[in-house]
């Protein structure tokens, strides 16, 4: 497996691994929000953020992160290798080697807290509505 930042040129492939990595992980999102975010997240939310991906040994980006200072932004993993520890690498790599120390979670996305809490993050606090105001309830995390 490779780390490296990820460029523009990549960003179909996240496109990919997002949307295939949230229907399978996002039960609860209305259609209408993941078009809504589908429609958007290249181009609004990629640029503020420090894009890596993770490629598998045959060179095909498997999952990917984002950062802002030291923030986890997204982590997403192709649906069809959860499980395999892509995650958790791209996790470690980002404490280690890019200092973050707090993760947003949708409450929702149970998978998910419990992967957070696992690996050493503690809820700090809640939100009702997620950062698009939407009725998605946050949970914000910190490591212990």
């Amino acid at each position: 497996m490779i780390i490296k930042p990820a460029t523009t040129a990549d960003y179909d492939r996240l496109m990919h691994v997002w949307a295939s990595a949230v229907k399978a992980t996002h039960h609860f999102l209305a259609e209408e929000d993941f078009l809504y975010f589908k429609s958007v997240i290249a181009e609004q939310f990629f640029p503020q953020v420090q894009l890596y991906g993770l490629w598998d040994k045959d060179g095909v980006l498997q999952a990917f992160l984002g950062t802002a200072d030291n923030r986890l932004e997204m982590l997403f993993v192709e649906a069809g290798v959860h499980g395999q520890g892509y995650g958790k690498t791209l996790l470690y790599f980002a404490i280690n080697t890019l200092g973050i120390r707090k993760v947003d979670v949708n409450e929702q996305n149970e998978g998910a807290t419990a992967f957070y809490l696992s690996q050493g993050f503690a809820i700090q606090s809640r939100s009702e509505k997620d950062g698009m105001g939407k009725d998605y309830p946050i949970l914000h995390l910190s490591l212990a």
